[in-house]
């Protein structure tokens, strides 16, 4: 039985792998040996991953791709993408060079705003609260007016407060609503600094007020919101139906069966999860390469999905007097100064491979990257079906896990050339080829 370890973070990187590897695993000398393999091998490097998080073992490495011929707002683009799974690069690079022979992509960003939230309570009558609100807002914007200087300057600060009464939700509560605009920063830090002193405001405000009790007022909480409605980004593609012709499908029957995929999405959440899945893999894949934070990312676009009380699809398609549109509004809340925008240096190099995007570019680049992502999965769900290219992409990671040698993965990957290489016909083909026999099911 494993007993706890008391001051684990204090520890030498040294000592923790000494306790790590002794009470986790069966081998600790190769469990060693595998983590220290994947250690940097330059010592400044590696000691800027340790200090990413706390307790620092190893690295995990995730494959960095890229995805051409993007063309956005009539320039183009190879978008770094960092992702385990084994279609997507493939997918995105694929929709690329299909929109770019269409005219490519075009981006908009209709808002940029962030919020954050004081939430507090009030058992009493809150009316004097509302009431004498301009004189608060003027203190709220005193107790920040250091902190919003410097994003004043750049452009930025504080946009609006507002009192908000959600006692129909819940008794008691109110929040002060701020919405903040923060330039070339995804602004978390900033943003939560300036509603701490906001909270600290309006305690004294409150506590001095001769229409408001005593002791009444509690601050719970004062933090950002990860769902950004007032940040918003559209990325859009358009061509004549005519040009949607391939493969022996014309381009109106194409352009019928894609929008009824997607009025599918928007019926059916069970249908517009997988959808929106599919979305988020080129949308993620480009934030982890950007060093901004997905998890962020995919919580405000699932809310966002669901803001009409139903989830819905985040992508939209109409056709009118022969022209196919299909577009995406999302919320994305990005920044390319802060964070790992200048310490991982492969973050470094993703943004220079975008052209050193301000943060307004970087939204449409991302919402692009994930209508590009959604495209090639429609695309193959009303026509071919989406298995075939799928397995193909996955036959690498079959092959890798029997160790196929380099002969084998070319002598494989040609007889299924035309074929859907499922797992098992693999695995079969692969001992028939080694003379070997075929492993049961099930072993």
């Amino acid at each position: 039985m494993k007993e706890p370890i008391k001051g684990f973070s204090k520890l030498s990187k040294a000592a923790k792998l000494e306790w790590l590897t002794q009470n986790n695993f069966e081998n600790p000398e190769e469990t060693l040996e595998l983590f220290q393999g994947y250690w940097h091998n330059d010592e400044n490097v590696q000691r800027k991953h340790d200090d990413f998080i706390e307790n620092t073992m190893t690295n995990y490495y995730m494959p960095f791709g890229v995805a051409p011929n993007f063309q956005i707002n009539g320039r183009l683009y190879t978008l770094p993408m960092a992702i385990e799974e084994s279609s997507v690069v493939a997918a995105a690079a694929k929709s690329a060079s299909y929109w770019m022979a269409r005219g490519g992509f075009k981006t908009e960003v209709l808002s940029t705003e962030k919020i954050g939230h004081v939430h507090f309570m009030y058992e009493g009558d809150a009316s004097a609260l509302f009431r004498d609100f301009t004189s608060l807002e003027l203190e709220l914007r005193e107790a920040t007016k250091e902190l919003t200087a410097n994003m004043e300057a750049r452009g930025g600060g504080i946009t609006s407060i507002e009192l908000v009464d959600k006692t129909d939700d819940l008794d008691h509560y109110y929040q002060l609503e701020v919405c903040f605009e923060t330039c070339d920063s995804m602004g978390a830090n900033f943003i939560n600094s300036n509603l701490e002193e906001m909270a600290k405001r309006l305690e004294s405000f409150a506590a001095s007020h001769s229409e408001l009790e005593e002791n009444k007022l509690e601050v719970v909480m004062r933090i950002l919101s990860n769902y950004t409605p007032k940040c918003i980004v559209r990325a859009s593609v358009s061509c004549p139906v005519t040009d949607l012709a391939s493969e022996g499908t014309s381009g109106e029957d194409f352009a019928r069966k894609f929008k009824r995929a997607i009025d599918i999405a928007n019926a059916e959440p069970y249908r517009a999860t997988t959808h929106n899945k599919g979305i988020m893999n080129g949308i993620d894949a480009l934030i982890i390469a950007t060093g901004n934070d997905f998890r962020a990312v995919e919580a405000a676009c699932h809310t966002y999905a669901s803001k009409s009380g139903q989830y819905r699809s985040l992508t939209h398609c109409k056709v009118e007097d022969g022209i196919f549109t299909y577009w995406i509004e999302i919320p994305l809340a990005l920044g390319v100064v802060g964070g790992l925008t200048k310490l991982h240096p492969l973050v470094v190099k993703a943004l220079e491979m975008l052209g050193k995007p301000n943060a307004e570019e970087l939204m449409g680049i991302v919402a692009v990257s994930g209508l590009a992502q959604n495209f090639a999965a429609l695309r193959a769900l009303v026509t071919t079906g989406i298995q075939k290219g799928h397995m193909k992409m996955h036959l690498m990671n079959i092959l890798n896990q029997l160790e196929a040698t380099a002969e084998e993965k070319v002598h494989i990957a040609e007889y299924f050339k035309d074929k859907v290489p499922h797992h098992r016909e693999v695995v079969n083909y692969f001992c028939n080829l080694r003379g070997v026999p075929v492993p049961k099911v099930g072993s």
